[in-house]
């Protein structure tokens, strides 16, 4: 990014002063923590795949706003990675029909914008052209990511589901990671799309047939599923009835909801949650009985589109990045944060006629991007009862390099820590905003995402040991990641 020198002094003098002034958001208390890095003690590997994005379907009834020409999406995506997967799906899926013969672009709206589905009524009917998967190739090309696709398995047919899968796989080609036959169908039976006694057998019947006629007529054609909301009552015995056909096991999760509930808050989202845990520990049965891995196909804030001063605030930044980083040492391939239009809690918000930027959900995202993939490798915090909600972890990346990505999601205290020594010097980028609420005002390294994605980090500090280890402040409320250089 090309900055003036007037404004990368002001840019710089801003940096600064966030950093060393008190945290606006920061109680009297401030604790002292040790943080040990076991580079002997390996853990899960972090793929360049790791991150993604996830969009409605009924958003391809646009057929121009994932092609590429829409260069600004296509800025923000490559700057969350070089590479990742883009998943097409969500509610209105079920409500998406394949057009193979549309009457010129009747069926299709050139300025539709369509953010998260809040669930509370059965969508709009949208077609699905194949000019639309013809972009749809262009955009995830130009952006070097790839696709999950979403099939219409509640509302629609086979014969429709086959001639779009087999569009599709000529298109998408080697882009194509997977095809998903339905979303959350275990909620089926609250949305009205089947009757209340539908259960696990009914679905794996109506899955396999799909699966097996689609394949019948496009043989090398890869799937995942179940895609479930949050059942790990049926995400095993799927697993373990379709671990030879299923390239990976995904499953959706939300930290809170619904959105009207006044007990869903920022407190609430930054502490841990043990429905997480339980879709954690079904992960892992499977994963130990099928070697097949794991993707969080689907996940944000808050479920029904999110909630405003919760899903578009800094913390969700801090939540994000860190939702990231359990799934990766649970030993997830990879998470999609669900969004789109200017929904509450989507990464990046806006239309291509208007322009896109970054939400605070994306600062976070960057943050893991800015890490970058590897080696985990097991890290230990002593007096971690002084400030329950700090969370580290540690990487070795493939030039060998050692990283370590610590969050303070405390609000109430900043945090003196002593990182034991890695090297003599550690470089640290700090995720930061003024307080933990805002929404506008979200820094990396001291910059904004500005227009078209651009971003370069103004304000580095570096650390030098002392006595056998680095000293590292950590504000209430902020993140940092650092880099040791020896």
């Amino acid at each position: 990014m090309t900055i003036d020198r007037r404004r990368f002094l002001r840019l710089a003098a801003a940096a600064c002063a966030s950093l060393h002034a008190p945290s606006a958001f920061a109680g009297e208390k401030s604790t002292a923590i040790r943080l040990n890095l076991r580079p002997d003690r390996l853990g899960n590997k972090i793929g360049p795949d790791f991150t993604g994005l996830s969009y409605e379907s009924a958003q391809l009834g646009n057929p121009n706003f994932f092609s590429g020409d829409n260069t600004s999406l296509i800025a923000f995506v490559k700057r969350l990675g070089n590479s990742g997967v883009l998943r097409i799906g969500g509610n209105t899926s079920e409500y998406c029909y394949w057009k193979p013969n549309p009457a010129g672009e009747a069926s299709t709206s050139a300025n539709l914008i369509v953010g998260p589905d809040a669930g509370h009524k059965a969508p709009a009917r949208v077609d699905i052209s194949p000019q639309a998967i013809r972009n749809l190739r262009d955009f995830v090309d130009a952006a070097g990511w790839k696709l999950i696709y979403g099939l219409n398995i509640g509302t629609g047919t086979v014969e429709d589901a086959v001639a779009e899968a087999e569009y599709v796989m000529d298109v998408a080609g080697p882009k194509l990671i997977a095809f998903q036959l339905c979303n959350e169908p275990d909620l089926f039976y609250r949305n009205g799309i089947r009757k209340s006694d539908y259960e696990f057998p009914q679905f794996a019947a109506e899955w396999q047939r799909f699966y097996e006629t689609i394949r019948a007529r496009v043989p090398s054609a890869p799937f995942a599923g179940p895609d479930t909301a949050f059942n790990t009552s049926w995400l095993v015995p799927f697993a373990r009835r379709f671990k030879d056909e299923v390239m990976f096991l995904s499953q959706h999760y939300y930290a809170e909801g619904p959105p009207t509930d006044p007990s869903m808050t920022i407190d609430r989202l930054l502490r841990p949650n043990p429905q997480l845990q339980d879709e954690f520990d079904g992960m892992k049965k499977t994963a130990q009985e099928t070697g097949l891995p794991f993707r969080l196909a689907e996940t944000n804030s808050c479920y029904s589109a999110g909630k405003p001063g919760v899903s578009d605030t800094f913390a969700s930044a801090l939540w994000g990045a860190d939702l990231m980083y359990q799934l990766a040492s649970q030993g997830g391939a990879g998470i999609n944060f669900h969004g789109g239009g200017y929904g509450w809690y989507t990464p990046i918000a806006g239309t291509p006629e208007h322009g896109f930027l970054a939400r605070p959900l994306c600062y976070g995202m960057l943050l893991f991007a800015e890490a970058g993939a590897g080696q985990l490798i097991e890290t230990q915090i002593d007096g971690l009862e002084q400030a329950p909600l700090l969370t580290a972890y540690a990487l070795r990346s493939k030039d060998g390099g050692l990283k370590a990505v610590i969050f303070n999601k405390n609000s109430d205290r900043d945090v003196q820590l002593s990182v034991s020594n890695q090297g003599n010097h550690a470089n640290v980028l700090r995720l930061h905003a003024p307080r933990i609420d805002d929404a506008t005002d979200v820094t990396l390294g001291g910059t904004p995402v500005g227009a078209n994605a651009s971003w370069s980090a103004v304000r580095e500090e570096k650390l030098t040991a002392q006595n056998g280890s680095l000293a590292v402040e950590l504000p209430a409320g902020s993140a940092a990641l650092l880099t040791f250089q020896t």
